[in-house]
């Protein structure tokens, strides 16, 4: 299986807070990779170093084979890697079509533009219900839906997801949980999710890296992480079977 992004001995400090100590990880063309770890264990400081949004101060990022680590934001999202961040960040004021729109903002292929726009509305049944409605007024779990569709108008081969499930009604996660399979097995995007929902990331992603406080704590195939027992005591411990 070809790598599609390989990151070396990342290392990244707020001030003096160091967030990530020699952080080593690879996603694979195709796979679903599953970070989880407690809240500070630096799963967001990996995605906002792989999107240029925090500059790690050693190591090296390399996506396609081409090293991105001192790329900007932006050509970094024309490489094909998009990111929803945590928060559910839509532009409330503005309709769903606009929100939707403004994940193409770097495609110029009005055509193609349109296809993905179908993609997006057919995948999310609930944003072509609420396709004129401002964002603002839509329950989290449908900006949810709504984010992730906008980071799919970029048409990326890497999505990354930091807590899709966070503040989400339980029946809106599962949906969720579909949708990020989904994506992965037809649209053909690799996705990295970063989840403290540790039990779902598990099931629905192919492998696992678990953090503890900026380092690689564990790592393998998901479903033997799932029944492993330090994964069970460390990560699993207070959620529900």
């Amino acid at each position: 299986m070809a790598k599609l992004l390989t990151c070396r001995g990342m290392e990244l400090y707020y001030d003096r807070v160091h967030a990530l100590k020699g952080v080593t990880l690879d996603i694979n063309e195709g796979e679903t990779v599953a970070l989880i770890g407690a809240n500070g264990a630096g799963k967001s400081s990996i995605l906002r170093a792989i999107t240029g949004l925090r500059r790690i101060q050693s190591g090296e990022i390399h996506y396609q084979d081409r090293r991105i680590d001192h790329c900007k934001p932006d050509e970094i999202v024309k490489m094909g890697i998009a990111m929803v961040p945590e928060g559910r960040r839509v532009f409330p004021y503005m309709s769903v079509r606009d929100n939707l729109l403004m994940g193409a903002f770097t495609r110029t292929d009005r055509k193609s533009v349109a296809m993905s726009l179908e993609m997006v509305l057919s995948r999310f049944p609930r944003l072509k219900e609420r396709y004129s409605q401002s964002a603002g007024t839509m329950s989290g779990g449908e900006q949810q839906m709504l984010v992730i569709g906008r980071a799919l108008m970029a048409k990326p081969r890497l999505l990354l997801l930091d807590e899709p499930s966070l503040g989400i009604a339980p029946k809106l996660v599962q949906d969720i949980a579909r949708s990020i399979v989904a994506i992965n097995r037809d649209e053909k995007v690799s996705v990295l999710l970063v989840e403290q929902n540790s039990r779902m990331a598990l099931r629905i992603s192919q492998r696992a890296y678990a953090l503890t406080t900026g380092r690689i704590a564990l790592a393998g195939q998901s479903a033997e992480m799932l029944n492993d027992e330090r994964v069970k005591h460390l990560y699993l411990g207070g959620e529900i079977q």
